[in-house]
């Protein structure tokens, strides 16, 4: 997938890609921090068909959307061949009972035999965390393990 980046001077940066259709979808950072998503028009790359202002929270909230079901598929593929093995997006709830807990706290491989193989957070990947991996609510943890097992976890997560 080649993006393209484009200065806008005076604005900031765009940065986009075209899509299989040939429309262009795309980010706009301004220089003072603001994030537009846009959609330009097939026909003419350079007419904004949407321009959607995000907030940095809204923003990382959607590249988890989009990322982390990436990385689930992947992984998902990996274990195609593997019987027995599934992989899930287990979601950290903001106010839930481990928002500001870390991994450790949560006792998931020892209880469940699920393995949390990376956490997405706003638009981050962070592969391989550790038992002090300190959760954050909006959190999107990326588990492998049997299927009772996630179901176990997800429970876990949600109750305590």
């Amino acid at each position: 997938m080649n993006v393209e980046v484009t200065p806008l001077p005076g604005i900031g940066v765009r940065k986009d890609f075209a899509t299989r259709t040939g429309r262009r979808i795309g980010v706009v950072t301004q220089r003072d921090g603001h994030i537009e998503l846009i959609v330009s028009k097939s026909d003419d790359p350079d007419a904004c068909l949407a321009s959607i202002p995000l907030t940095a929270d809204e923003a990382g909230a959607l590249a988890n959307l989009l990322g982390a079901p990436q990385l689930v598929a992947q992984l998902t593929e990996e274990h195609r061949d593997l019987p027995g093995i599934s992989t899930r997006q287990l979601p950290i709830k903001p106010s839930g009972p481990f928002d500001g807990r870390t991994l450790g706290d949560t006792g998931m491989r020892t209880r469940t035999g699920v393995s949390v193989v990376a956490v997405a957070r706003a638009g981050q990947v962070h592969p391989s965390p550790t038992p002090d991996f300190t959760f954050t609510g909006g959190d999107l943890l990326v588990a492998v393990g049997t299927g009772e097992g996630l179901e176990a976890a997800a429970k876990i997560l949600k109750y305590g």
